[in-house]
């Protein structure tokens, strides 16, 4: 089925599983593809395909089929009823979730499209890797790897032609613009306490006409072009995520998506807490766990304690700085969740001395032990207030 035309140069038909970018005059191709990948001048289509399901979907033809990708695009394309020289994406993410995202400026324009899951394989570079390759052969390097897949597949369409080092900038600026999406969103990796950048196996291509104006040689951050890529593939990538894993900006708003990177959910978070409460504060937690979670002020400085930390590890702020602003920000986080600001020194007092004798004093414990002194005082007040009302009466 035919679902948009581009610049009277492209159209994108999406049927069954395949969506497909079919072009209408030669193009210029840069890929990451096993089939056709790398620069290609040849291409009469480029395609995103869902190959499975993201969990525990195994379709024994696909271990075949990526061992001979030439056989599998040949295969996918014949079996669509299609013609010609390809280079595909493959995903597990729902293709019918795929985003289209355009921008303009004067005689410029740029499509992405994209598919995006992060639950499972988001990751930041330089983290763990999975597996060593070698010689045709792969070797499992331990536990390492997420439990469930993830992808973001992007092709970027440009209207006009680009030189091959252009079509290499456009690249990173894309790949910019999806780690730029995910640090907004504070994505997790999956293989370390860190914000992913991307996942393990993102794929993209870019294409641009190979005969017109004479081709732009620039597609960096200064560039017209490279902005509206930028701008483009956010759009697209902010969308697909959204539809794909109900991944927005209110949902991230929470504590427990925010320590997610060190192992917890809400969940965990809530029992984490509860152990430190007196019996019926914990059973009015677990009933009520989003007093903790989604309050907008309690995020605020959840967000902070982390951001410190990050600092700290990345050489921004001195080691030695942390357990004390830890236990400023401890204190406030305390404060937003009891509502009782004349309480904030002696909870900073608490979390000081709990600090500097603990084991464990990464954000994610001093996050739990903070609103874990904060709970018991958070109804006080007003059922004192009540109490006296009661009495007068």
């Amino acid at each position: 089925m035919l679902i948009a035309r581009f610049f009277g140069a492209a159209e994108l038909h999406r049927d069954d599983k395949l969506a497909s970018v079919r072009f209408l005059k030669p193009f210029c191709v840069l890929s990451t593809c096993h089939a056709n990948g790398g620069f290609a001048d040849h291409l009469d289509m480029v395609f995103n395909h869902q190959s499975c399901e993201p969990v525990g979907h195994i379709i024994p033809a696909l271990h075949e089929a990526y061992r001979q990708p030439q056989r599998y695009v040949a295969g996918l394309v014949a079996g669509h009823g299609l013609e010609g020289a390809a280079a595909g994406l493959a995903t597990a993410a729902n293709i019918n979730t795929l985003a289209v995202a355009e921008e303009t400026y004067r005689d410029l324009a740029v499509v992405a499209l994209a598919t995006a899951g992060v639950e499972g394989g988001a990751a930041r570079a330089g983290d763990p890797a999975s597996y060593y390759e070698y010689d045709g052969r792969f070797e499992l390097r331990g536990d390492i790897g997420p439990a469930t897949p993830g992808t973001i597949n992007l092709i970027v369409l440009v209207n006009t032609p680009m030189t091959a080092g252009a079509l290499v900038r456009a690249v990173m600026t894309a790949t910019e613009a999806k780690a730029a999406v995910l640090q907004e969103l504070s994505v997790p990796s999956r293989q370390s306490p860190s914000i992913a950048t991307g996942t393990g196996t993102d794929q993209i291509a870019v294409a641009a006409p190979a005969e017109g104006t004479k081709p732009l040689t620039g597609a960096g951050h200064h560039c017209a072009l490279g902005e509206l890529i930028g701008k483009a593939a956010m759009a697209a990538i902010r969308e697909a995520v959204a539809r794909q894993n109900l991944l927005v900006p209110a949902r991230q708003c929470a504590v427990s998506r925010l320590i997610e990177r060190y192992g917890f959910d809400v969940e965990r978070l809530a029992e984490a807490v509860a152990a430190h409460l007196p019996a019926d504060v914990a059973a009015m937690l677990r009933d009520n766990r989003d007093v903790i979670d989604r309050d907008p002020r309690t995020v605020a400085l959840a967000a902070a304690l982390i951001h410190v930390h990050d600092q700290v590890r990345w050489g921004v702020l001195p080691a030695a700085c942390w357990r004390e602003s830890a236990a400023e920000l401890g204190a406030a986080l305390a404060v937003a969740v009891a509502g009782v600001p004349a309480r904030r020194e002696a909870y900073r007092a608490a979390l000081a001395e709990r600090l500097a004798g603990a084991a464990g004093d990464g954000p994610a414990e001093v996050v739990v032990q903070a609103l874990a002194l904060g709970l018991p005082d958070k109804w006080t007040r007003t059922a004192d207030m009540l109490a006296a009302v009661v009495a007068r009466e």
